[in-house]
């Protein structure tokens, strides 16, 4: 009924851009606090961040390793600071600090809405009785799922602050979703992940998950199958029987 193995008894589920439309909102603000630090280190004829550079280096991956990478495609090298730097400092946490300054404030400006046929899948799955975690790279989890009323389906959380206080790898390494199975107390091969961002649809077919589940939110079905998924949706709500 909910479009997945039967030998699947869990679910692990990536928040932004899955459970929530927050994604569009953290690409707001990567966007402008990159071209910021361009344009202040370039001048005005820099060259800008584009959806390409979210996809491909920032999508899906902690905080610092999305400043690490991008800034990698573009040659650009910084110190990385430590977590308490300030958001004017040029190392790679004052730039990451930046970013989640900017997505806090545009999240209490225009709020969280959880997608419609993502609730109605959570509500199924729930009521199959699948076990339910989400798995986010985020350090905002328990507060985007507290705003987005979703945090009554959720079992276990892997999130930001979690990878970083147990030095987990991030995506598109395997290491948080498989501490969100152990959180349930499943085996990989018994967990679904779903997941929007091509990092993490890489992450969740590393770890062998028993399914992989990539969303369409940007266009880019084939990449989420090239990178791992065993099926591909627009919607979650498409799983569904009789959807």
């Amino acid at each position: 009924m909910i479009g997945l193995p039967d030998t699947i008894t869990a679910c692990l589920f990536d928040l932004d851009g899955v459970l929530t439309g927050t994604a569009v909102l953290h690409r707001q603000a990567w966007k402008r606090t990159f071209d910021e630090f361009l344009r202040n280190r370039d001048g005005e004829g820099f060259s800008e961040f584009t959806d390409h550079d979210y996809a491909a280096f920032v999508d899906g991956r902690p905080r610092a390793d999305g400043v690490r990478e991008f800034l990698r495609s573009r040659d650009i090298r910084l110190p990385e600071g430590t977590p308490d730097d300030g958001v004017n400092e040029p190392t790679v946490n004052g730039v990451g600090n930046r970013k989640n300054e900017l997505v806090l404030k545009i999240i209490e400006e225009k709020g969280v809405n959880p997608y419609p046929g993502s609730v109605r899948y959570l509500e199924a799955a729930k009521a199959a009785g699948l076990r339910i975690a989400v798995v986010t790279s985020s350090a905002n989890g328990a507060k985007v799922l507290d705003a987005a009323d979703l945090t009554k389906f959720v079992e276990a959380r892997i999130d930001g602050l979690v990878i970083r206080r147990d030095n987990l790898k991030g995506k598109p390494a395997p290491d948080s979703f498989l501490a969100g199975a152990k959180a349930l107390g499943v085996e990989p091969a018994h967990a679904a992940v779903f997941e929007d961002a091509l990092s993490g649809v890489q992450a969740g077919h590393a770890g062998e998950f028993g399914f992989v589940v990539g969303v369409n939110r940007a266009d880019q079905a084939d990449e989420l199958k090239a990178h791992g998924a065993d099926v591909v949706v627009d919607d979650l709500a498409d799983l569904l029987e009789n959807a």
